[in-house]
């Protein structure tokens, strides 16, 4: 994997979050079983999770467009 210094880290980062997020949900889909839930309980620290992951994903999504413009020029 070529680092590219922050953005290397923090799009690793992203993808980990995503990564977890992803099987979450996976987990949820297939047994009805939230890990989160389970860990944290239902409340604020759950939802903290859950933005987290949603804002990682959000990331991962305009570093690609970024990266797929990028390509096109």
């Amino acid at each position: 994997m070529k680092n590219k210094g922050v953005l290397g880290i923090l799009g690793l980062i992203a993808f980990i979050i995503v990564l977890i997020g992803a099987l979450n949900w996976g987990l949820v889909g297939a047994f009805n079983l939230n890990l989160v839930a389970l860990i944290l309980g239902y409340g604020t620290a759950a939802n903290v999770v859950y933005i987290i992951v949603g804002v990682a994903a959000l990331y991962k999504i305009v570093m690609m467009c970024m990266k797929k413009g990028m390509k096109k020029e």
